[in-house]
């Protein structure tokens, strides 16, 4: 009887990541489990295009696209090393969520976006200013959202 109901127990975990592992597969493993698939609004086929570059630095056929770096893929595991083994638990979430919350923004089209290239600098500044990550991480949050008009 156990045989039977494990397997059916590891098709039904499987079926249930199986969508967030695919939609999110451009999104560095670690962070997949903070990022909310469900949360990821796209206006075109284009806006996600660049939601993937923002984490990836991969162009994709994008038009006017610099390939590389910086990406939050790159971004997360530097702040990850700034913030050290101590601060691993709390800050991954977050940076993570903070990717999401920017780079869906910033991926729209220009006329309808409210975080742009110069605020990616600014943002990238004020984490790198800072020699508490998780207030880095927080403080950009905080910036982010006053951008977007959330809370």
């Amino acid at each position: 009887m156990w045989s039977r109901r494990v397997p059916a127990a590891v098709l039904a975990v499987a079926l249930l990541f199986s969508g967030s592992a695919q939609a999110q597969s451009y999104v560095r493993p670690d962070c997949q489990g903070a990022v909310a698939p469900a949360a990821n609004r796209y206006d075109t086929a284009e806006h996600e295009r660049w939601y993937k570059r923002f984490w990836t630095g991969t162009c994709d056929h994008l038009t006017l696209c610099v390939p590389g770096g910086p990406n939050w893929n790159e971004i997360v595991g530097k702040l990850l090393v700034k913030g050290g083994a101590s601060e691993r638990g709390a800050l991954l979430p977050k940076a993570c969520r903070l990717g999401q919350l920017i780079g869906l923004e910033w991926s729209r089209e220009r006329n309808v976006r409210k975080i742009t290239t110069a605020d990616l600098k600014v943002f990238s500044a004020m984490l790198e200013a800072t020699g508490d990550t998780l207030k880095g991480v927080d403080r950009v949050d905080a910036a982010a959202r006053l951008k977007l008009g959330v809370r």
